[in-house]
């Protein structure tokens, strides 16, 4: 539901001195603000519970304690509740089969009709009408089907409200024997506020081409090296490539980690063949990516096609591995 599609135009009250002001001229200002309020709220905040809302039972308890809170729903409009308040669970025994039933607790952006009255006044000249209303949210408990391992609403419309946030889901209770089987759980809570930090992220990058520099004269190609007779050797020669990361994975700058992926087993056409490997050092780090210089590494195989001393070539470009890289933004 959008505000903007929903208004078909916009208008700022004015006064002037000696203006005759009637009810449905304040009302109209205090909708005008109302809803540049839910306009903001709905366009920079995410639906859920900004603070609050603590739902606490323990197992064999016949009702729930609900905290003060605030939260938003998807059309910006604010559910607040200040003070406790202690709620009666579902009277149910089981759920026909001898097993507890579920139930999650929503609560919902109140209507004027379904607020209590908090002062009226007489007019002058006519009858007493209400000046205020308690503000108080709209507590549910929705009845979930019985399957373990994805719980979802039995009744079709609540269903589509939660799914809207326009219900907004606060805890989730198994009732067994009209009361509490387990203490209640918040798992499926609905929180208005982004996760905090560290996140981390991961994937897999494949160079479509390698950047090659020969140690120490600096230019490029391949280069040709020995096979050690035991032990490892570094080729001398360096490859980079410049790592991307999908955009808006990160917002800040993360620590990277990178390591090589590949077949490690590496063959030529003379029947030699070694274990190629590399190190990798990471430089300027963006949210966006880094650069990978990698370091080859060739380790000795004993083996009968293998004579040490041996020579194999490094190939400049055209390097069969992947890089895979994690991502901690702290």
């Amino acid at each position: 539901m959008s505000i903007i599609g929903s208004t078909q135009f916009l208008e700022r009250i004015q006064f002037f001195n000696g203006e005759r002001l009637f009810a449905s001229d304040l009302q109209s200002l205090e909708a005008f603000n109302r809803e540049m309020r839910w306009l903001h709220n709905q366009s920079l905040h995410q639906a859920g519970v900004g603070s609050g809302f603590q739902v606490v039972g323990n197992t064999g308890d016949r009702q729930v304690t609900i905290s003060p809170g605030y939260a938003i729903d998807s059309c910006g409009r604010e559910i607040i509740l200040t003070e406790s308040q202690v709620l009666a669970i579902p009277p149910v025994a089981d759920n026909g089969s001898g097993a507890p039933v579920f139930y999650d607790l929503t609560v919902s952006y109140p209507d004027d009709s379904q607020l209590v009255p908090a002062e009226t006044r007489t007019g002058i000249c006519t009858p007493a009408g209400v000046i205020s209303l308690r503000e108080a949210p709209v507590f549910c408990w929705v009845q979930l089907n019985d399957d373990p391992t994805n719980h979802q609403p039995v009744d079709s419309r609540l269903k589509d409200r939660i799914n809207k946030a326009l219900f907004l889901v606060l805890a989730q209770v198994q009732i067994f024997n009209c009361q509490l089987n387990q203490p209640v759980s918040t798992v499926p809570r609905r929180n208005a506020r982004p996760a905090k930090q560290p996140r981390v992220a991961c994937g897999t990058f494949n160079p479509s081409t390698w950047n090659t520099s020969l140690i120490p004269s600096g230019t490029s190609g391949s280069v040709s090296v020995s096979l050690p007779t035991s032990g490892f050797v570094f080729p001398a020669i360096t490859l980079s490539a410049q790592v991307v990361v999908p955009s808006g994975v990160f917002q800040a700058t993360p620590a990277y980690q990178a390591s090589l992926t590949g077949d490690i087993l590496q063959f030529d056409s003379t029947g030699n063949y070694w274990i190629q490997d590399g190190l990798i050092s990471i430089s300027n780090s963006t949210p966006g990516g880094f650069l990978a210089t990698v370091y080859p590494v060739i380790v000795s195989v004993v083996s009968v096609a293998t004579t040490a001393g041996d020579s194999v070539t490094i190939p400049g470009t055209n390097w069969n591995f992947q890089i895979t890289w994690m991502g901690v933004e702290s």
